[in-house]
């Protein structure tokens, strides 16, 4: 329950109207069943309830619900124009040289053939070349593997997007 200590950005988010509590969701995750889970759960009285809520909304996630959440992310080096999020997130990229785009064009399409969904890795910090290494090396998990990675890495992201919304 929402207190006189919860933080004002929490607290701004637990008053939110349902529809927009759930569009501002829904821009930290691309799965309807994700802020739905979290939209029914308010109020948080911490950031610290809301993350956890978060990560055991997205540990419940089924597979079509899972593919949902990774379909809003744009491949590595590719941010979504007009998106401050996925621009921020893979700023790592933005002064890459053409040969690595190239080979990050080239490594997430194979990506994609293999595992029949984008790349996800939690980008926020990294190096054009962290990021080149990581996709090379996940390239050799089996599809079950690479799934759970794959939802780890979006409960990192979905982590700080959430710690944006409620600052």
């Amino acid at each position: 329950m929402t207190s006189p200590a919860t933080p004002l950005g929490l607290a701004r988010f637990n008053a939110l109207g349902d529809e927009a509590a759930l569009a501002a969701l829904h821009e930290v995750c691309a799965s309807t069943a994700w802020a739905r889970l979290l939209l029914v759960a308010r109020p948080y009285a911490t950031p610290d309830d809301l993350y956890l809520a978060a990560d055991a909304a997205l540990a419940g996630l089924g597979a079509d619900d899972l593919a949902e959440a990774m379909a809003g992310h744009p491949p590595i080096g590719r941010p979504k124009p007009g998106d401050p999020a996925s621009t921020r997130e893979q700023r790592g990229m933005a002064d890459a040289s053409e040969a690595l785009r190239a080979e990050m064009l080239e490594l997430n399409l194979a990506y994609q053939d293999r595992f029949g969904h984008v790349f996800l890795i939690c980008a926020t910090g990294l190096t054009g070349e962290q990021m080149r290494d990581a996709l090379t090396e996940r390239l050799g998990n089996t599809p079950e593997r690479e799934r759970e990675t794959a939802r780890a890495e979006l409960g990192r992201i979905n982590r700080i997007r959430l710690a944006r919304l409620v600052a």
